[in-house]
Parts: structure tokens; sequence; C-alpha cells
């Protein structure tokens, strides 16, 4: 009886011991963001999750998976822009996977895989692209790495989000270069600004002289105007101008008498 009782609590330990060893490979949990792909005898069996998962154990084997957005920086790239420029660039790539089971089956390390595809397509892009355009157009340029990279990671079952160029950087005497052009740009503007204010401003003298000419009072008032902005300062000295026209009369006879020469003369 002893014996029996002995092998009973034996057999007992023993399962206790084997389920204990077994039931972490029976029993998952998943939470709300993570997917679990399925292979019974490495047959692909689906994808299970989010919750509690049963697994059958040594035939099923499970890949865990994370759902939520994955950031991968792409390292500092040498480019040569299409116009010749040496820069150094580097960015950021956001991505998620949308479908567990290809990004298990059909790629052997996705996130090294997406990694290198956006190294190469940001060389590519960018060595097509113009210095000006890759300083001016930077949107433009996320969008086009953001479409080619998203086209070829698809049958993985990635979905880029987004492509993020951080930073350009210039050779110092590129740097120096652009500083000198964007000086003469601004001397230049600053020059045509210039000409553009003599030339309006030669156009209402024009408009002015036009008006004095048709009402000549205007010229009078304009002349005790001046006098009286002069008699407002304090200066020793003042100027007072003499209108031209009190001498016309003289002018005018001067210049008849010329005409006629001495008296009696033929």
């Amino acid at each position: 009886m002893f014996e029996a009782f002995t092998v009973l609590v034996a057999w007992v330990v023993a399962l206790i011991v084997i389920g204990l060893i077994l039931l972490p490979q029976m029993i998952r949990i998943l939470r709300e963001y993570e997917r679990g792909v399925i292979f019974r005898l490495g047959k692909l069996l689906g994808t299970k999750g989010p919750g509690l998962i049963l697994l059958i154990p040594i035939v099923d084997r499970m890949v865990k998976m994370d759902l939520r957005v994955i950031t991968i920086d792409v390292n500092r790239q040498e480019v040569m822009t299409r116009d010749n420029v040496p820069v150094t660039v580097d960015a950021v790539v956001y991505f998620r996977v949308i479908n567990p089971e290809a990004a298990v089956v059909r790629v052997e390390n996705y996130l090294k895989a997406t990694s290198l595809i956006s190294q190469t397509t940001l060389r590519s892009v960018l060595g097509q692209a113009e210095l000006d355009e890759l300083l001016a157009q930077r949107d433009k340029i996320n969008l086009h790495l953001q479409e080619i990279i998203d086209r070829q990671t698809d049958p993985w079952g990635i979905k880029v989000t987004a492509v993020e160029v951080k930073d350009v950087v210039l050779p110092d005497g590129m740097k120096r270069a652009m500083a000198r052009q964007a000086e003469t740009e601004r001397e230049r503007r600053a020059k045509i600004i210039n000409a553009e204010g003599e030339f309006q401003a030669a156009e209402k003298l024009v408009q002015a002289a036009e008006m004095i000419s048709a009402q000549p009072i205007a010229l009078q008032l304009r002349f005790l105007q001046t006098m009286k902005e002069i008699s407002s300062e304090h200066n020793t000295t003042t100027f007072l101008p003499i209108p031209i026209d009190l001498f016309s009369p003289y002018l005018k006879k001067a210049t008849g008498d010329n005409e006629q020469g001495p008296v009696g003369t033929k």
C-alpha cells in the first residue's frame, strides 16, 4: 500500500514538473499592438492575437510581431547631386508592419532590409536632384522617397508612412560661395529698388512741372511756402530767391534794342 502511494506521488510530481515546463510553451499572451504568426510543423497556420494564445508544445511555433510605427535612422550618406555638388545627408524613415505573415515569410529580417533599401534609395534619389532643389523643395523630395521605399517594401508587408531628410551638410567652400551669391543678389535687388524709386520720383517731378506750367500761380504759392519754411528755422543767414519773372520786361526790352541796332542805321 505504501509503495503504491509512493508511486502515485512520484507520478503526480512528474506531471506537475512536466506541466510547469510545458505550460509556458502552451500559453502566450499578446498585447493589443502585437500579433503572433503561428507555424505548425513548419507550415504557416495563420496569425493570431491579441489576447490569450494556446499552442501545442513542440508542434507549434509562434513568431511575435509588433504593429506599432518603427523609426529607422538612415546613416549619413555621401551624395553627388546632379549639378556635381558633394553633400552629406541623413534621413529618418517611419514605417509599420501591416501584414505580419509577409514580414515573416517573405523576408529574413524586415528591419535590416528596410534600412538598407532606404539607404540605397536615398543616394539614388538625391543624386538625381540639383542642390537648389534639395535645399528649397525638401517636401517634394521626401514624398518621392516615401513613394519609392513604400513600393519596394510593400511585398514584405511593410507600409512606409513618412520619410524625412533631416540634415544636408555642404562643403565649406560651397557655403562661402552661396554666401557671396546671396550678398550679390541682395545688392542687385537694392540697386533695382533704388533705380525704381528714382524713376518714380522723376515721373512725379514731370507731372508737377506740367501742373505748374498750366497754372503759373502755383509756382508763386510754392515760393511763398518755401520762404515760410526757411523763416521757421533758427538761421543766421536767410537766402531770398528772386523770381526771374521780375526781370522779364527788362530782358525783353534789352533784346528789342539789340535787334533794332543804333538809331539812324540801316
